[in-house]
């Protein structure tokens, strides 16, 4: 079947929603009724011509006392699915009375096997049949589906003479009508599309730069695709496409397994539908509901190929919770022995877009003798380069991934390239078996200037790629080269100390007539005669401005009379009587064998970046940029972090170039000229006059 009868077919279901559902459902909402009857329609098709057979093995089971018959009940049909209800879709156009249709209708849902409730459940179908009802339109929907104009049926329909009249559809051509559906409605709704929805043009280059790389290295062999945050399903669908393309042009036979999870409900039902459609039973299976984060599916499974679009900007603070909170969790993906240390890889909670990425590289093949290991292609926006400090869960992340050398390369995506969003969006690359050539290094391209503009806006979204151009971003990664639009980097180049400069605190101390009558008036009795002790050592008409001096002496008078204070009560009396004074000299912590540990001042402590590639490191930088500034400081080496993050405006920053003199010049003359015109007209309108 050609593109143009797909285009056909596709039209007139998306003409039914117009026909039937007007005035009943708001336009947003017709996806809920059509796309639930779509799949309906088409299992009830494939279902057709094993009916009775099914009917009568599940009568001998039941007869038999089975109770467990889906299996032979499948065999018997073909299919991964089944129907043991006494009607198809077809015998209920003649049901007159709505009541009896809606009671019919019910009961041959109810017929569906497992896999198919299951769907049925959470597209919430059954909660639109009272609607339908009601409004006495759920026959007219029915026939619709049913018309003699149109067949989703595998099989052919023949006319009177025996010709084919209408096709049939196969697994695939299904699939694809499914799946423009889906795409129109979700530019329909494209105030939510993003959330599950990402544009084929990027999912192709993102199957792109996950497959081509290895291309040359495929083998007869089963791969598994996996994808944590997998919507409808379309990038898995594209990814199947892809590597099945490449295994044939290179004379391979391969077998594709594809896993996915998914949170959101209908979309969950959508990407499981789409895959009983094309009659994928076993990949259906392998769609799960729930939160990859909180309640991952496939906890022990290793992926050759994952991709994904995860949310980003969303918080993530409900699953947080479900693993036990931040300071309880103890889920193995997000917490890693590296280099020596533990690393948290817990992001904030109001964005969980890196954690879907970890999720991926614990899923990783770990066997060294793999020759693909396995690639990864994830969609995120531009917090997830250079959001969180030093020794927080972002730069962690990015930490733990590019000292793995894992991160092959990150692209730059043009603006407003998705349905609900028009900000920047990047395209990350990660591998656990990089070539020699990339080792140690990572590709960043800027491909924000490569798209062509859409006819018509479909959401945010004005521009896309074509194929092209998709092919042209992709060259660029494959050829690995150094260009005005692709730069490459020593995976150091990311990486930055992140010091902790401290400075002496400097105390200066007076006890003056004032500042004792308000202690004694605040402070309890006891402390009075050791604040009168303290004036006798720090009164005087001048501050005393070495405090080491004062406490020593402060602390030998305690001890002739015997006086042990508390803690509190000598820091409420050094916190009257002590004040800060850059000319007094630096409070001295404790005594060293290289001399004093002074007390830190934490009103000038302040903190340096300093990249990893740095000459001379830490201490020459210390030294050039820090001392000749502030003499006393020095850096608390137990605070130093590392950090990573990523910075494409600094890399790919393109100054506006600055206008010549002489265009200078002439816009000046310009302006006097106009200046001259204009004041000489205000003289000669004041002579009018």
């Amino acid at each position: 079947m050609d593109q143009t009868q797909l285009n056909w077919i596709a039209g007139f279901i998306w003409n039914i929603a117009d026909d039937v559902l007007r005035d009943v459902y708001v336009r947003g909402k017709y996806r809920d009724a059509i796309l639930p009857m779509v799949v309906i329609r088409r299992l009830d098709a494939v279902l057709e011509p094993t009916k009775e057979a099914v009917l009568k093995l599940s009568k001998q089971l039941d007869d038999a006392g089975v109770a467990n018959k889906d299996a032979a009940l499948c065999q018997a049909c073909g299919n991964a699915f089944f129907n043991i209800s006494p009607f198809t879709l077809r015998d209920l156009r003649a049901r007159a009375k709505q009541q009896q249709l809606k009671a019919d209708f019910e009961a041959f849902l109810d017929g569906f096997s497992p896999n198919v409730q299951e769907i049925l459940d959470k597209f919430k179908f059954r909660n639109q049949i009272p609607t339908l009802v009601e409004a006495d339109i759920l026959g007219s929907l029915i026939e619709k589906f049913t018309s003699n104009d149109i067949n989703l049926s595998p099989n052919p329909v023949f006319d009177q003479n025996g010709k084919v009249r209408l096709p049939g559809l196969d697994n695939h051509a299904m699939g694809t009508i499914f799946e423009e559906l889906i795409r129109r409605f979700n530019e329909e709704n494209n105030e939510e599309a993003g959330e599950h929805f990402t544009p084929r043009d990027v999912v192709r280059l993102m199957a792109n730069l996950i497959f081509y790389p290895v291309a040359d290295e495929i083998r007869d062999a089963t791969y598994r695709v996996y994808d944590g945050a997998c919507g409808t399903g379309g990038m898995l669908t594209v990814a199947e496409e892809t590597l099945n393309q490449l295994a044939h042009d290179h004379g391979k036979e391969v077998s594709i397994h594809l896993f996915g999870q998914e949170v959101q409900p209908e979309t969950y039902a959508i990407s499981k539908a789409d895959l009983l459609i094309k009659g994928e039973g076993e990949a259906a299976e392998n769609m799960k509901y729930g939160s990859t984060l909180s309640s991952d599916a496939f906890p022990s499974m290793e992926f050759d190929f994952m991709l994904s679009n995860p949310p980003y900007g969303k918080s993530w603070k409900t699953d947080l919770e479900r693993m036990g909170g931040k300071k309880d969790l103890s889920d193995a993906r997000f917490t890693v022995q590296h280099e020596g240390e533990e690393l948290s890889l817990i992001t904030r909670s109001s964005d969980g877009q890196l954690m879907f990425l970890v999720n991926k590289l614990t899923k990783m093949i770990s066997d060294p003798k793999a020759p693909l290991g396995s690639r990864i292609a994830e969609v995120h926006n531009g917090s997830s380069l250079f959001t969180g400090d030093a020794g927080q869960g972002e730069s962690n992340i990015r930490r733990w991934i590019i000292e793995n050398d894992w991160l092959e390369a990150i692209i730059a995506l043009p603006m407003n390239m998705f349905y609900n969003t028009g900000i920047a969006t990047y395209i990350w690359v990660v591998t656990n078996r990089k070539p020699e050539r990339r080792k140690g290094k990572v590709q960043l391209i800027d491909a924000t200037d490569i798209f062509q503009p859409l006819r018509k806006n479909l959401g945010k979204k004005n521009c896309e790629f074509s194929a092209e151009q998709i092919r042209q971003i992709t060259d660029m990664f494959l050829a690995f080269e150094e260009t005005e639009q692709s730069k490459i980097f020593p995976n150091a180049a990311f990486g930055y100390w992140k010091i902790t400069v401290e400075r002496p605190l400097r105390l200066a101390i007076h006890v003056t007539p004032a500042k004792l009558v308000a202690f004694k008036n605040d402070a309890p009795a006891k402390l009075h005669k050791v604040a009168d002790l303290l004036a006798g050592i720090a009164g005087g008409a001048a501050p005393h401005m070495d405090f080491n001096v004062v406490q020593r002496r402060f602390a030998s008078a305690l001890k002739k009379i015997d006086l042990k204070l508390r803690a509190s009560d000598l820091k409420a009396i050094y916190a009257t009587f002590a004040f800060k004074d850059e000319d007094a000299e630096s409070v001295i912590r404790k005594k060293t064998k290289d001399g004093f540990e002074y007390e830190p001042d934490t009103d000038l402590r302040d903190t340096e970046q300093v990249p990893l590639l740095e000459d001379g490191g830490i201490e020459a930088f210390f030294e050039r940029e820090v001392l000749p500034h502030v003499s006393d400081a020095w850096i608390d080496a137990d605070k130093t972090q590392i950090g990573y993050e990523v910075s494409f405006t600094r890399h790919f920053y393109k100054p506006e170039p600055l206008r010549s003199l002489e265009e200078i010049r002439e816009d000046i003359l310009a302006l006097e000229a106009e200046r001259d015109g204009l004041l000489q007209q205000i003289v000669a309108d004041g002579d009018k006059r």
